[in-house]
């Protein structure tokens, strides 16, 4: 490839070919294969990107970005090969407006360097996904995390980005303006399109004001049903709850058995509370109010910083959690959403569900607004197993569309979803196609995600 040898001559120790660091690039942390680049280049500035993706256009060349690797779709596997483009160098803070409550990064940025940075303003990024994400990364799959009902998912917190089209055209979307009325929305075209329409080099995000007061707690109920209509009438009465997850009896075995939780395993409510202290207290106690009509039992406050921060890591890696159930097994980790209304519908059946089909599943969600995960283990020397847990993540994708949901509230589309974009969006996916063919008409940028195949 004529424009590999270009790039590999402009780039120097930053292009390689090597085995090891290829095979690194193609690896993920859900179940699907392993898929090898051609090259990786780390860029480190938004010209670097240019020069990657001009001279990729040129010669017809896939162009996938990558930031720390953790998405669950396997939205940053390069399975058509080409260059895959480490943005793990373009990590600088570039500006921090405390007085706009807003910062400038680079994508490479992680959520958890941004709060670092941030320690000393009284300021932070709220968005929180499990794993510790590059902003670029999140931007581009539209992420979320346990603290999206009350601060929102990345869709809510991006105000304006740069990015490197196909073609390599440089284009900045938004501004530092809290609204805008001005043309098309193209920010929001480009937070959840998965680096098919453009590749993200910079984000101006929101910020929050560090809670003056900051509680956690837990309760356990009889069953998922009763915890899920409790979650229900919380946020229909209104109360602000930072975070409100729901984990079922499997997801608690796994906290045993990884982080030694010494929990019975029922299904309990992981909860945050954030305001001023007195407001914090009236939160907690109308929680409690409601949770005592469904059964709720055995309260109990994380009240140091250092146990609830333990609390929080602990449902964090309730994706290694969820390993430690069947060790040797890989994870088919999946997510849907529904409406709040239908929520106990939802997860109630996706438990029957699962004990139905032998699956070795566990429950862990958002519910707060109404998307849920199950991770199933499952053995992918063994056919039968394979198809089985496809069987059932294809169920669960099925239900969440007949009770007016989506097939992913968090994950995104990437490799898994595909097979049921027609039937979540019906004509729709036509214009999806034809903005995709416009912005993209080679089709080379990470190329095999989000759209199935065909016209």
């Amino acid at each position: 490839m004529d424009a590999l040898k270009e790039l590999a001559e402009v780039f120097g120790p930053r292009f390689t070919t090597s085995d090891s660091v290829l095979r690194q690039n193609s690896r993920n942390e859900s179940h699907f294969p392993e898929a090898a680049p051609d090259a990786v280049i780390w860029p480190e500035t938004t010209e670097d990107v240019v020069r990657v993706v001009k001279a990729c256009a040129a010669g017809g060349i896939p162009v996938t970005a990558i930031g720390v690797g953790s998405s669950l779709e396997g939205q940053h596997l390069p399975v058509k090969g080409g260059v895959s483009l480490d943005f793990s160098r373009m990590n600088k803070v570039l500006q921090v407006n405390a007085e706009d409550l807003n910062a400038v990064v680079q994508p490479g940025v992680t959520r958890t360097q941004l709060n670092d940075e941030l320690r000393a303003t009284g300021l932070m990024f709220p968005v929180d996904p499990g794993a510790d994400a590059s902003l670029g990364g999140m931007a581009a799959t539209r992420a979320s995390g346990t603290t999206a009902v009350r601060y929102g998912t990345m869709r809510e917190n991006v105000l304006a980005l740069e990015a490197v089209m196909a073609d390599g055209t440089v284009i900045r979307t938004g501004s530092k303006a809290r609204k805008s009325s001005s043309g098309y929305d193209l920010t929001h075209l480009l937070v959840g399109s998965e680096g098919t329409l453009g590749i993200i080099t910079e984000l101006t995000v929101k910020l929050q004001g560090v809670p003056e007061a900051m509680a956690a707690a837990t309760c356990r109920f009889e069953t998922v049903e009763d915890a899920v209509n409790c979650v229900i009438l919380v946020i229909q009465t209104g109360l602000p709850m930072a975070r409100i997850e729901l984990v079922d009896e499997m997801m608690v075995r796994g906290f045993n058995l990884h982080a030694d939780a010494g929990l019975p395993e029922k299904p309990h409510l992981f909860l945050d509370f954030h305001g001023t202290p007195e407001g914090v207290n009236e939160q907690v106690g109308m929680f409690r109010e409601i949770a005592a009509d469904f059964g709720a039992e055995a309260w109990a406050e994380a009240k140091t910083t250092e146990a609830r921060n333990a609390l929080w890591k602990m449902r964090h890696n309730g994706h290694y959690a969820t390993a430690a159930i069947a060790p040797g097994k890989r994870t088919l980790a999946t997510d849907v959403c529904v409406p709040i209304s239908r929520l106990a519908e939802a997860v109630t059946t996706a438990q029957t569900l699962s004990r139905e089909m032998g699956i070795t599943c566990t429950i862990v969600g958002h519910v707060g607004d109404g998307n849920f995960h199950c991770g199933v283990r499952f053995d992918p020397e063994d056919a039968e197993d394979l198809a089985r847990t496809h069987a059932f993540a294809g169920r669960l994708n099925e239900l969440a569309l007949a009770l007016g949901g989506t097939v992913s509230g968090e994950h995104g589309i990437g490799l898994g979803k595909q097979k049921y974009m027609a039937a979540e969006h019906g004509p729709a996916l036509g214009y999806m196609r034809a903005i995709k063919a416009a912005l993209d008409p080679q089709g080379i940028l990470n190329p095999g995600k989000l759209l199935p195949p065909g016209n």
